[in-house]
């Protein structure tokens, strides 16, 4: 049966969704197909973490998916050589970049083009033209490319030219925290839970601005869990004097993040633009409903089954929140039909998907030069 090396050079278990997405896929897929064989090329960082969610052997790269430059190099040059190596029959991408030459069918998956229709939300300036020109090299070496939502693929088509048949949507699922208790939603009072990385498009500070807008009896507090090192929100607490309101976590684990969602009000994610929102999946099949931007690309996890704001206007934003914290009718509705939209998802469904494009691009054979 087919041989696949997975590149997991960009895992190092503080990249997130795209993370989610590599555990998830590769937990179903050793279970839908067994007979598969699964090499996971991983970097330093992910080889001396948890590995027994990967189906299959894993091997030390020795690259670093922490060193932007080792980074790149890798996946540019050493995934290619890797698949050689281990006499892979297909090579798989599962974080949107990936080599730019390889001698057996390869599959990318690009969860967004951010980069290009977004540039001036990137939080590194200098890193973007890089990037965009290494999604540039790994969609024109793909022999199929997998993306997440219509959004993502319509602008695959726009900025990398590549055709619609080369391009297969696979929406990812969300993975249910145990043990969330929604009885106890509100316990301290109402509290807006904003989960994420600081990068620019989350809109953090907006949904901190908005607050003072919200009158004082109806304000919640706000909770963004999230920040690596120094958190650059703590000077938007202080310079809206949101200080009693607002509450700044780092990562936190599963003990800390199970209390959280059984104890918010809604969880809020006003990003400007996305490819995709495994949060709000996931807080729908717990039942905690979700405040979010009206973006097109949200609609599709979404659909009509949430408080939708305008990312860009903060009374829009204050107008929700103050909604969350009075309307405990509305917000029952949202749980009950958040549980049924997200259960339109699931990691079967996107193994099985995923599988069938593995399928597709071993039969269509390496890529032409």
């Amino acid at each position: 049966m087919p041989r696949v090396l997975v590149d997991l050079l960009s895992y190092t278990g503080t990249k997130g969704g795209m993370e989610v997405y590599a555990r998830e896929l590769y937990r179903k897929l050793g279970e839908l197909a067994p007979s598969w064989e699964y090499i996971g090329y991983m970097s330093r960082e992910g080889y001396a973490q948890d590995r027994s969610w990967f189906p299959g052997e894993t091997v030390d790269s020795g690259i670093s998916g922490e060193n932007r430059f080792e980074w790149a190099l890798g996946e540019l040059f050493a995934v290619g050589r890797a698949a050689r190596r281990h006499g892979a029959d297909l090579v798989h991408s599962p974080a949107t970049l990936g080599p730019r030459k390889t001698a057996m069918p390869t599959v990318v998956t690009m969860h967004d083009m951010l980069y290009w229709s977004h540039p001036e939300y990137m939080s590194t300036p200098l890193y973007t033209e890089p990037v965009k020109f290494m999604e540039r090299l790994a969609s024109r070496n793909a022999t199929r490319i997998l993306t997440i939502s219509e959004e993502s693929r319509e602008a695959i088509v726009r900025y990398l030219r590549v055709p619609h048949d080369r391009i297969d949507l696979v929406p990812l699922a969300g993975t249910p925290l145990p043990g969330v208790d929604r009885s106890r939603a509100g316990e301290h009072g109402p509290m807006v839970l904003a989960t994420g990385n600081r990068r620019p498009h989350k809109n953090w500070p907006s949904l901190i601005r908005a607050l003072p807008l919200v009158a004082e009896a109806d304000r919640p507090r706000v909770v963004v869990t999230g920040s690596h090192g120094d958190d650059p929100l703590t000077a938007v607490v202080e310079e809206t004097g949101m200080l009693d309101w607002v509450e700044l976590k780092s990562w936190v684990d599963a003990d800390e993040m199970r209390d959280l969602y059984s104890t918010a009000t809604v969880l809020a994610m006003p990003s400007f633009a996305d490819g995709f929102s495994l949060p709000a999946l996931e807080a729908m099949m717990a039942g905690l409903p979700v405040m979010i931007s009206d973006l097109p690309v949200y609609r599709e996890v979404v659909g009509d089954v949430a408080l939708f704001i305008d990312p860009y206007d903060l009374t829009s934003i204050a107008t929700a929140m103050t909604t969350a914290a009075t309307d405990l009718a509305l917000l029952a509705d949202l749980a009950q039909r958040g549980h049924e939209r997200a259960s339109l998802f699931s990691w079967d469904r996107t193994a099985r998907e995923t599988l069938a494009t593995f399928e597709a691009a071993l039969a269509q054979g390496a890529p032409r030069r």
